[in-house]
């Protein structure tokens, strides 16, 4: 009983760990768009991470028992792998994408606010799903948005919606879509394996517009060689696949929580790496967010109606 209960804890810590490697890798981001555009960095990071991972499904198939690699290797094991990993990339590509380009024609405040609302859509989406909440969840998610707003948005500014506005919101949609995938098939297959399917997918698809249209040179990549590395070991690779293995057995929203405190963590990895200070309002946000995620975590009774 004790093991059991132990695994939402793991599963939050690993989310956790996910989301304070996400906002570091807003430094990495930023620095690495003065090099190369928004599609070549996502086509190499998700390259890069692909190929992260190949050495560590090497090493795990090596301690998986005999009944597990049966499976597996079994024709309806091989194909929910496939079909789990395309799903996966295809939904990741196109929501990094959107956010990728939204960025450029807004607010780096506004990007992180709106983007980080997929907090609020995942349970709207898991609705229709039939997939319950309980009260403290959505009294945690309004929270976390206020957080946000705090967070991201700086007094006075408004938030009417232009061209950069409408592709974040597409893309925290996709967001959305994109951890809900990974909630379905998750339990069903390998992660890290379905990890490395999704980013050579996302990785192709990225680069096939971006040899289209910003001819992609090695001197621009290798000028971003460090923020690359970065985004593609750490963000992609180790990150993901974090969020993949923590998000088994977990309910989506609690899991979106936890993810998008990616936006707080930016903010204070741009306070301790750039310099950037944060302001009163910034860190009531912080806690505000850190607050939701606490509250998300207290234990619930069982619904009496499955």
């Amino acid at each position: 009983m004790k093991k059991e209960n132990s695994i939402p804890v793991r599963n939050s810590l690993l989310l956790l760990l996910t989301a304070t490697i996400w906002g570091v890798a807003f430094v990495a981001q930023s620095v690495s768009m003065d090099y190369i555009g928004g599609f070549t960095f996502n086509a190499v990071r998700n390259l890069i991470g692909a190929l992260a991972l190949l050495p560590v499904i090497k090493v795990l198939d090596k301690t998986r028992s005999e009944a597990e690699k049966k499976r597996e290797s079994s024709a309806s094991g091989r194909k929910t792998l496939l079909i789990g990993g395309i799903c996966c990339g295809i939904m990741l590509c196109l929501a990094s994408n959107f956010q990728q380009f939204g960025i450029k024609y807004t607010t780096v405040g506004k990007a992180g606010f709106i983007t980080a609302c997929y907090i609020i859509i995942v349970p709207i989406i898991g609705i229709f799903l039939k997939k319950k909440c309980s009260p403290f969840i959505w009294i945690a998610v309004l929270l976390s948005l206020c957080g946000l707003y705090l967070l991201c948005l700086t007094p006075g500014e408004g938030l009417a919606v232009g061209k950069g506005e409408l592709l974040l919101i597409i893309g925290a949609v996709l967001f959305s879509g994109h951890i809900l995938v990974i909630d379905h098939f998750s339990p069903l297959v390998d992660g890290v394996k379905m990890s490395c399917i999704q980013f050579l997918i996302c990785g192709i698809l990225s680069g096939v517009p971006a040899l289209l249209f910003e001819h992609p040179n090695l001197s621009g990549i290798l000028a971003a060689w460090i923020p690359i590395l970065y985004a593609g070991v750490m963000s992609s690779g180790v990150a993901y696949t974090l969020q993949i293995v923590g998000q088994k057995n977990m309910n989506p929203t609690v899991a979106s929580l936890i993810l998008s405190l990616e936006s707080c963590i930016s903010v204070l990895a741009g306070w301790i790496i750039l310099g950037q200070h944060l302001s009163s309002r910034e860190i009531f946000g912080c806690v505000l967010m850190f607050g939701a995620i606490i509250l998300a975590q207290l234990p619930q009774k069982e619904s009496a109606v499955s």
